[in-house]
């Protein structure tokens, strides 16, 4: 019999926190995760980070990438790409390699790219 481990690789996990729902804690993990509830902690992930809509998280966020159309009240730091949604709404700083902000996203913090970005000869 197989493990479900065998089956599913950590890395190709991907997790969610639904609509209505509400946890408090910490979160680590490898492979993604998107949040349509709320949670009150920090995320820190491998993988790429999703805040829904109807999302909302309070506490820092560390990943690969970002993409925000909720609620972070909260440092994200991503080692690729942060992508603001027009809904989003985010409080805290950003450390990121690249940034994408729409229309009608609101952002109130300091942003930091530096030492992040590949070399221009790559």
């Amino acid at each position: 019999m197989k493990k479900f481990t065998d089956i599913v690789s950590d890395s190709a996990a991907r997790n969610i926190i639904g609509h209505g729902t509400k946890i408090t804690g910490d979160i680590a993990l490898k492979g993604d995760f998107r949040i349509d509830g709320e949670l009150i902690g920090s995320i820190q992930s491998e993988g790429r980070i999703v805040i829904g809509s109807s999302g909302k998280v309070e506490g820092n966020i560390s990943c690969q990438n970002a993409d925000i159309s909720g609620i972070l009240k909260g440092n994200l730091q991503a080692t690729d790409l942060t992508s603001l949604k027009s809904g989003a709404v985010v409080t805290g700083d950003l450390k990121t390699g690249r940034i994408a902000i729409e229309l009608g996203a609101k952002y109130s913090g300091r942003c930091d790219m530096t030492g992040t970005l590949p070399d221009a000869k790559e």
